[in-house]
């Protein structure tokens, strides 16, 4: 008996979604930053074995939007619940029970499918913690299964998925078994970049920039060169990202080619430029051609 079915992921900003993804598809595919809002496309990812193939969709997390890209965040979360065969909620011990959460909720009222409470990060709290999280949490919805975990660990884990396929039903091979994402090279290697932005900038900078893949050849000894803009939205943003003398502009591409060469699996020849976009993340032209709308 073969099971399929996609699962949606879903919870507030920086809960960990990626990094789950991350630790069970064994590669990089999701965006992972300490900053919260780093997903932005509901990324589908494919995990394929002999009896089951689980489809994840990993959403950005909901959140009051502050702009167009933000409305646009919250509403690819908010659709991902529906049609879907499974849903996790992920949350973690330092986060109490609020309107935000109670929004996700009612919505998850209205789906009938599983819905697991995934409780991450339970390695970095204390047992009591974690208990009285789960107490809180499932006073306010009926959740079919609890599962606490380390995401960036992998502590239950393996149980979490084993539950996950129990609870598919039979269906068929969605996708190729050797197809681990149905996101294009070029939308991958954007994102590798702008991870590496999100983690060597200073706070008030990342959530205002996006890359822009500019040219992107494979030669024929097998090397890709790859020019790209990193775009921001201020002035004085372009110069901390430039850095002194280049420095920090030469820091994001060092160590987004070494990720970019890892996904591909061969030489990677990177150009990063810095340009201003004034109020990009409010433009419905650039979002679309950025990949953010369709």
């Amino acid at each position: 008996m073969f099971k399929s079915g996609f699962v949606t992921i879903i919870g507030r900003p920086n809960v960990g979604k990626s990094t789950l993804l991350n630790w069970i598809m064994g590669e990089k595919l999701s965006i992972v930053s300490c900053k919260p809002q780093t997903t932005r496309n509901n990324i589908q990812t494919i995990l394929t074995e002999d009896n089951f193939q689980l489809v994840f969709v990993d959403t950005p997390g909901i959140h009051k939007p502050k702009h167009k890209l933000g409305e646009y965040m919250v509403k690819i979360a908010e659709d991902s619940i529906k049609e879907v065969d499974l849903v996790l909620f992920l949350t973690t011990p330092e986060i109490e029970v609020g309107k935000g959460d109670m929004h996700i909720l009612e919505q998850l009222k209205q789906c009938d499918v599983p819905v697991f409470l995934v409780l991450n990060k339970i390695d970095e709290n204390t047992a009591d913690k974690v208990a009285e999280t789960l107490k809180n949490y499932s006073e306010v919805f009926n959740f079919t299964e609890i599962i606490p975990i380390s995401a960036l660990k992998g502590k239950n884990v393996d149980e979490l998925k084993t539950l996950m396929v129990k609870y598919m039903p039979e269906g068929p091979k969605y996708y190729p078994e050797d197809m681990v994402t149905d996101q294009q090279e070029r939308f991958i290697v954007a994102e590798t970049i702008r991870e590496k932005a999100l983690r060597l900038l200073s706070q008030e900078v990342p959530h205002g920039t996006a890359v822009e893949i500019i040219a992107m050849k494979k030669s024929d000894n097998g090397t890709y060169h790859i020019d790209a803009n990193l775009l921001c939205e201020k002035d004085s943003h372009k110069g901390i990202i430039i850095g002194k003398n280049g420095s920090m502009l030469k820091k994001i591409s060092t160590y987004a080619r070494q990720d970019i060469e890892n996904f591909l699996g061969t030489k990677v020849n990177l150009q990063l430029w810095v340009k201003v976009k004034k109020e990009w993340r409010d433009s419905n032209n650039l979002l679309k051609e950025l990949g953010y709308k369709k």
